[in-house]
C-alpha cells in the first residue's frame, strides 16, 4: 500500500493511493499516520477496507509528510561508499549515527527554507525506513519483522552549520523544513528489495545525484539491528539511510542551493518530491 496524508499543514487527512491512481480518504477508518497507528495491526485493518465505499480526495490538494509526530528521526552518515569517497572520508567501519530534529519534517513538495545566515545549503536524496514494531537488541535476521515500510527523504543539510560550527552534526540537519519525507509511506510488501533501488536528485533540471541503494555500506537490516543495540526503536520512528554521490559539498568547485532553486528527487517505487528553496 501507498499511504499518504492530504491537506493543509496540521490539517492533513490520512489516505491511500489506490491501484488506479485515486487518492482515497480513510479518515473514517484511522485518525492519522502517527506512532499510535503505524503498526502491522493497522496495515492488516487497512488491507480489508473496501476502498470503493470511501470518498476520493482531489489530486490537486497538498501532500503532507507521510508520517506525523514520530518519536525519533534518526540518520546514518557516509553510508554509501561512493559518497564517502567524494567527501574524502574513509568508509566507516560502523554506522555513523546522528539525529535530525522531528520539527524539521516537511511535506514532499513544500518549500525548503534558506536563512540569510545560510552559506552552504546542500541536498541529499535518501531512503527512509519506517519502524512498525518495537525493536530492542534484535538480530539482523529479525529486522524485517520490525520494518513497516519505506519512504523518500531529502536530508537537507547546511554544511557550514554541520561541519564548521563545531559540535555534532544535528544543528546542520535540523532547521525547520530540512526533512521532507514522502510523498508515500510504501509498505514493505510493495518493495521487492530495499537494497536495490535507483535514486536520483535534480537541481533546476540538472541531474546532480544518481545512485542505487546497492552501494550502501550497511544495508537496511544491518542498520535496524545496529540501532536497536543502542536505543529502543518504536512504531513511527524514521531512519534515513545515507546518500549517494553528487552532493554540492563534494563538487569541485562546491555548489550550494540558493533562493528559488528547484529540486526533484526520486526513488524507485517511492514516488518523487518537487520543492523550491525560499529565503526567510
Amino acid at each position: 500500500m501507498k499511504l499518504l496524508r492530504i491537506g493543509k499543514k496540521n490539517y492533513e487527512k490520512p489516505a491511500i493511493l489506490s491501484n488506479d491512481g485515486k487518492i482515497i480518504d480513510i479518515s473514517s477508518c484511522i485518525k492519522d499516520f502517527n506512532p499510535d497507528n503505524l503498526n502491522f495491526e493497522t496495515i492488516s485493518k487497512l488491507q480489508s477496507i473496501d476502498l470503493s465505499s470511501l470518498p476520493e480526495l482531489s489530486s490537486s490538494e497538498r501532500i503532507g509528510s507521510c508520517i506525523t509526530n514520530p518519536g525519533k528521526f534518526i540518520a546514518i552518515g557516509l553510508n554509501f561508499s561512493d559518497h564517502a569517497a567524494e567527501t574524502g572520508s574513509k568508509p566507516p567501519s560502523e554506522p555513523i549515527v546522528f539525529m535530525k530534529a522531528t520539527s524539521c519534517i516537511n511535506g514532499p513538495n513544500d518549500d525548503i527554507e534558506i536563512t540569510k545566515d545560510s552559506k552552504k545549503l546542500d541536498w541529499e536524496v535518501e531512503l527512509g525506513i519506517v519502524i512498525g514494531k518495537h525493536a530492542k537488541h534484535i538480530s539482523e535476521k529479525q529486522s524485517q519483522d520490525h520494518i513497516l515500510g519505506y519512504c523518500l527523504v531529502n536530508d537537507v543539510s547546511e554544511r557550514e552549520w554541520q561541519i564548521e560550527k563545531k559540535g555534532q552534526w544535528v544543528k546542520g540537519k535540523s532547521h525547520d523544513t530540512f526533512g521532507p519525507i514522502g510523498p508515500y509511506l510504501v509498505t514493505k510488501d510493495e518493495i521487492s528489495n530495499a537494497n536495490s533501488l535507483n535514486m536520483s536528485l535534480d537541481v533546476n533540471g540538472v541531474r546532480m545525484q544518481t545512485g542505487n541503494t546497492n552501494t550502501m555500506i550497511f544495508n537496511v537490516d544491518v542498520i535496524v539491528s545496529y540501532l536497536s543495540k543502542f536505543m529502543s526503536l518504536y512504531p513511527g520512528d524514521i531512519i534515513t539511510t545515507g546518500t549517494p554521490p553528487g552532493v554540492g559539498m563534494g563538487m569541485k568547485p562546491q555548489k550550494f542551493l540558493k533562493p528559488n532553486d528547484k529540486l526533484r528527487l526520486s526513488i524507485d517505487n517511492l514516488g518523487e518530491q518537487n520543492s523550491k528553496v525560499v529565503l526567510i
